[in-house]
């Protein structure tokens, strides 16, 4: 079944289509790399094979998919390098979509386009996000250490009046809010030096695996571009092409963006106002319930209840939970929904019973070590 897979990978990139793997395992593991290294395939194309291969968990060589993913960033260029995007036939049936269906010109988009830059960078850390390689214990020192913590204080005072302003509108705390733009950009420090447009474009025809995604981010950034009258050399962001000092991909900042400070521009890279109103924004429409608790430690008589894999969705009533050995605080109602989840953090295994509240945390980033990081750094920006 695995080796199936593997030739399914292989068929998505140019040079080693009609190659099937020899054997399994290792050796059909190398028998890809060989096969690529014979046709002279990109690196950027056999890190997104490896991706792939790394997710099928063959037993016995994760260290050799370790070993070449280290061997494929010592050997991309660092240099952009110039795709001739415009030329391929996927290229060109996307700028035939964005005309016939949204009116854009075509000399323009194949010039841009002709001019995108693809990052392998780019391909090789959309591959590791930090949320699915680190544990808890080496994810929470990264957003609570005590200078960040020291910011969004001092974040907190100076931006009192929009934070105050957005909770009252929106029912998201401020500190939630703070904590968010806190964990994405350390308060608008690190929004993020690469070109989203070459970011997207190598993303959405260079990575197979989340093509449909990107390309579709991609759209919604041209639709961007053109309804904020942002030129699109100027809108710098991620490697997965977030935007500003809130980090919205494309289609959250079109549908989620507010123009908070009233100067007729939805503006998330200078105007916090409108930054602050954004996310609280962002938050309400995916269902932010205003005064609700988020999260709570808990203690586990029997952990045999505890899912293998942490659900970010609740998935059974905190009455469930409490007839089943789980200690929850007594002001959680019996019919809240929440989910157990599992961390292993400084001093061993931690448990905790995410609410609703925690669940919409995901939806701004589909992470619990995200949500944690972004609770707890909440409630260190209000305590004395």
């Amino acid at each position: 079944m695995k080796c199936s897979i593997l030739t399914g990978w292989m068929k998505r990139v140019p040079g080693v289509q009609d190659r099937r793997p020899q054997g399994c395992g290792c050796r059909a593991y190398m028998d890809v790399l060989t096969a690529c290294l014979e046709h002279q395939v990109p690196f950027l194309s056999v890190s997104v094979i490896i991706s792939g291969i790394a997710s099928l968990r063959f037993s016995g060589f994760t260290g050799y998919i370790r070993a070449t993913m280290v061997l494929l960033l010592l050997g991309l260029s660092s240099t952009p390098v110039l795709a001739n995007y415009a030329q391929r036939s996927d290229v060109q049936a996307f700028i035939n979509e964005m005309v016939s269906q949204y009116h854009f010109n075509r000399a323009q988009l194949t010039q841009q386009f002709s001019q995108a830059k693809r990052l392998d960078n780019v391909l090789v850390s959309i591959a590791k996000p930090a949320e699915k390689t680190l544990t808890w214990k080496q994810y929470r020192p990264i957003f609570l250490g005590k200078n960040r913590i020291k910011k969004g204080r001092e974040f907190l005072i100076q931006n009192h009046d929009a934070l105050d302003k957005a909770e009252q509108k929106y029912g998201v705390p401020a500190e939630i809010v703070a904590a968010i733009i806190g964990v994405e950009t350390y308060f608008g420090r690190q929004t993020g030096k690469y070109t989203v447009f070459d970011s997207l474009t190598t993303l959405a025809f260079d990575y197979p695996p989340r093509k449909k995604f990107f390309r579709n981010e991609l759209k919604q950034f041209l639709l961007l571009s053109r309804e904020e009258h942002i030129n699109i050399k100027d809108m710098t962001g991620s490697y997965a092409g977030a935007l500003g000092v809130p980090q919205f991909i494309s289609s959250s900042y079109r549908h989620y963006a507010v123009d908070f400070d009233g100067d007729g521009v939805r503006d998330l890279w200078h105007s916090l106002p409108d930054v602050i109103g954004s996310v609280a924004h962002y938050f309400s429409g995916h269902g932010w319930r205003r005064g609700k608790p988020v999260v709570y430690r808990v203690q586990v008589d029997d952990p045999s209840i505890v899912p293998e894999k942490n659900r970010l969705k609740p998935y059974a009533t905190v009455k469930f939970f409490r007839q089943h050995g789980v200690h929850v605080d007594a002001s959680v109602p019996d019919s809240a929904m929440a989910t157990l989840l599992k961390l292993q953090g400084s001093e061993g295994t931690e448990y905790w019973l995410g609410l609703h509240n925690f669940y919409v945390i995901t939806r701004y980033n589909h992470s619990e070590l995200y949500a944690m990081a972004v609770y707890q750094l909440s409630q260190k920006l209000i305590k004395r």
